[in-house]
């Protein structure tokens, strides 16, 4: 008798690029919660992070979005949370990572009206762009499931290293010097010795310090070395060189393995060896299965690499063994 599926992966076939993405979408589980029952797609990521997205953002945009978060979760890329006691505490503290159609959508209004639990951050449905993963001014999918899982998370298990209020943490303290000193408001103008220039005069202390924990980490894995002119209002440290060698209280902090911080960045594909065939969806129907040159088969011979298409546009990735 033969078994499939070696390797189970999701390809929406919608106009958009897509990398190889083991998760799959399914409808949402709390259709009746008064602040998700407006959500249509929901994504289960390593059963820690689950995405809410609105009916009309697409699939490929969806599942981009559970990619980033998989990795920055599991940065190893083994199927498993690096850090169990973050994994505990996004459990714990109900974090989920909302996906709206646009700003001010009624599913968003709604959601905020109701949702008493960790949200950390947004994402919008043109802030999501799987063509270019993680890239600043085109992709946030790594600014805003970060700051999720930084608000949500680490935040509460190593608040001496992360808190946000002023001389309260390591990150506070380092920050005072990346901005050339402690201000409550937005200095005009900054000191010339500060790399950290971020002037949101909506954005206070702890707000500050949210983005500057986002600068950090985005800028020791080169998420930043390609937008240097783009983000030099901000933020000096555009590549892990220039942030190694001068936010060193920073770095130390971001590359200690106690805190196991991602280290590598993700790049939208994410299909550990462990994933498993009980993560199908099962709510799905075939509709084609194809060989790699999209040829229809009717019948699998062994190690064959097969494409199951199914009616809601996704796709799984099989090989055939005895």
């Amino acid at each position: 008798m033969r078994q499939l599926l070696i390797l189970f992966c999701t390809i929406p076939f919608l106009g958009i690029a897509q990398n190889t993405v083991c998760f799959t979408i399914d409808p949402n589980p709390n259709p009746n919660d008064p602040a998700l029952g407006g959500f249509g797609k929901y994504v289960d990521v390593l059963g820690t992070l689950p995405i809410y997205a609105e009916s009309s953002i697409p699939n490929a945009k969806v599942l981009h979005a559970a990619a980033i978060a998989a990795e920055l979760l599991d940065n190893d890329e083994d199927g498993i949370v690096d850090d169990q006691n973050l994994k505990n505490a996004l459990i714990t503290n109900n974090t989920i990572m909302p996906l709206f159609a646009y700003e001010g959508s009624p599913v968003e209004n709604t959601f905020y009206n109701n949702f008493q639990d960790c949200g950390g951050a947004v994402l919008y449905k043109n802030e999501i762009d799987p063509n270019n993963p993680t890239l600043w001014g085109y992709d946030a999918s790594l600014e805003e499931i970060l700051h999720t899982i930084n608000a949500c998370g680490h935040l509460d298990i190593y608040s001496i290293t992360f808190d946000l209020q002023p001389n309260s943490s390591l990150m506070s303290n380092a920050m005072d010097i990346a901005r050339g000193g402690q201000f409550l408001a937005i200095p005009n103008p900054y000191p010339s010795s500060a790399w950290y220039t971020y002037d949101d005069q909506t954005c206070d202390y702890e707000c500050m310090a949210m983005e500057y924990m986002y600068w950090c980490i985005a800028s020791n894995m080169g998420a930043l070395s390609t937008v240097c002119s783009g983000i030099a209002d901000e933020w000096d440290l555009c590549t892990p060189a220039l942030f190694q060698n001068t936010d060193t209280s920073m770095y130390s902090i971001v590359t200690n393995p106690q805190y196991k911080l991602p280290q590598l960045l993700p790049d939208g594909n994410y299909c550990p060896n462990t994933t498993s065939i009980s993560e199908i969806n099962t709510n799905r129907k075939v509709i084609r299965v194809t060989n790699l040159l999209g040829r229809k088969i009717q019948k699998a011979t062994e190690n064959q690499l097969l494409f199951y298409i199914y009616d809601d546009g996704t796709v799984e990735k099989r090989i055939t063994i005895e």
